[in-house]
């Protein structure tokens, strides 16, 4: 079983966990990680292309005309898609570019997005991280700290006010354990998970 150790705010060893090879230290699939990450950006695709067919248009309730006797074309109503302003035949609507992906499958590249930053030495456990307010530069001195920049921090719970003052922060993201994706992780290059995190992961992870 894989061990790591437990710092505290000022990069203090505090303590050691172990960590499940399964989750932690486990087999690279990149094929799966592809996957994945099509998978979260097809689902936060939106398409905005949109047009009305002509029961959308406004208007258009009465016959223009009389059907017979004016010399003119036989018309049913001033939104038909022959006249200007009427509708659009066949036009582009909003699609749905989302899928479905296998949880196991989810599950498999989330273990191997973790495992990886184990493996490169960016993956860090933090015994807790409270702030006494909430202030953006409270958390960036506590980031300089820890020598850290451009991370992810995964937290077991609602944390408000490390939540708001590392919200306007462009280098570092903090996301509770529920959350966890592979997009994210490779987004930034350091992962730090609280102690009391790393346990709901493993459960999630090895179901």
């Amino acid at each position: 079983m894989a061990t790591c150790e437990v710092l505290n705010v000022d990069r203090e060893k505090v303590g050691e966990l172990e960590l499940k090879e399964q989750v932690f230290n486990g087999p690279m699939k990149p094929h799966l990680i592809h996957e994945a990450i099509r998978w979260q950006f097809a689902r936060r695709r939106s398409a905005t292309a949109s047009t009305k067919n002509r029961t959308a248009v406004r208007g258009g309730g009465r016959k223009p005309w009389r059907q017979k006797g004016t010399g003119r074309a036989r018309v049913g109503t001033i939104r038909s898609p022959l006249w200007r302003g009427g509708g659009i035949v066949f036009g582009p609507h909003p699609k749905d570019y989302s899928y479905s992906l296998a949880k196991k499958v989810r599950r498999a590249a989330l273990r191997s997005a973790i495992s990886l930053r184990y493996q490169e030495g960016k993956l860090l456990f933090l015994d807790d991280l409270q702030l006494p307010e909430t202030k953006t530069k409270t958390f960036v001195d506590m980031m300089n700290k820890l020598g850290i920049k451009n991370t992810l921090i995964v937290i077991d719970g609602e944390n408000i006010n490390l939540e708001r003052s590392a919200r306007n922060v462009p280098w570092a993201k903090v996301i509770r354990h529920e959350g966890l994706n592979v997009y994210d992780i490779f987004k930034y290059e350091h992962l730090i998970i609280l102690r009391s995190a790393k346990e709901k992961i493993e459960e999630r992870l090895t179901k």
